[in-house]
């Protein structure tokens, strides 16, 4: 049998963690939504590289993803356009490359 005493036993063994106060919890819990945040703002900041004409500009987030949703349908209309050119005339596409058309 183990000597494992009544505190041991309550607070589940020798070997676990110490419980988080209510102070380390709401930190950690601040940094997370931190850290989320951060890779929002991260992602929204890579998006006005990517697009034409946000670039310099300031983020507002609604705005870029309005421009987004435009620039990714234009460049799908053009792939459209593309893949029609080469059929006319006589070309072939594979089928990969005509979904989301």
């Amino acid at each position: 049998m183990s000597s494992l005493s009544s505190a041991q036993l309550q607070d589940g063994g020798p070997d676990e963690k110490p419980r988080l106060t209510e102070e380390e919890k709401k930190q950690n819990h601040i940094a997370s939504e931190q850290k989320r945040r951060q890779a929002i703002r991260d992602g929204f900041d890579r998006l006005t590289e990517l697009v034409p004409g946000l670039e310099g500009q300031g983020r507002s987030e609604g705005h870029v993803l309005t421009q987004t949703n435009e620039f990714i349908r234009d460049q799908l209309r053009r792939r459209a356009q593309l893949i029609e050119d080469i059929e006319k005339r006589g070309g072939q596409v594979d089928e990969k490359y005509k979904k989301c058309v």
